[in-house]
């Protein structure tokens, strides 16, 4: 017998880990091409339009969504988490 028989199809924490990770790194992968297709979509239609002379990123656009990944990867960081109840345990 091997290991996947003897659990009955239970995950283990090894697995369900892996798992979640390249999850991640597919999500994150797909989330960065089309941010980056969309981006340069975007730069040459202004190029086209602005006669070939392309704006550089300002600092505070690169700050803007700087934060803004970071309070998304907040929030995928809380799912883990579990649920806290409105109510306290009372004994």
């Amino acid at each position: 017998m091997n290991n996947a028989q003897i659990n009955n199809g239970a995950q283990s924490p090894q697995d369900r880990k892996a798992r979640i990770m390249l999850m991640g790194l597919g999500l994150g992968a797909a989330l960065g091409l089309v941010s980056s297709y969309l981006y340069t979509r975007a730069a040459e239609e202004h190029d086209d339009s602005d006669g070939g002379k392309a704006e550089p990123i300002s600092t505070t656009q690169l700050l803007a969504v700087t934060l803004a990944v970071l309070g998304l990867v907040r929030q995928i960081a809380e799912l883990g988490k579990p649920k806290k109840s409105g109510k306290a345990n009372k004994k």
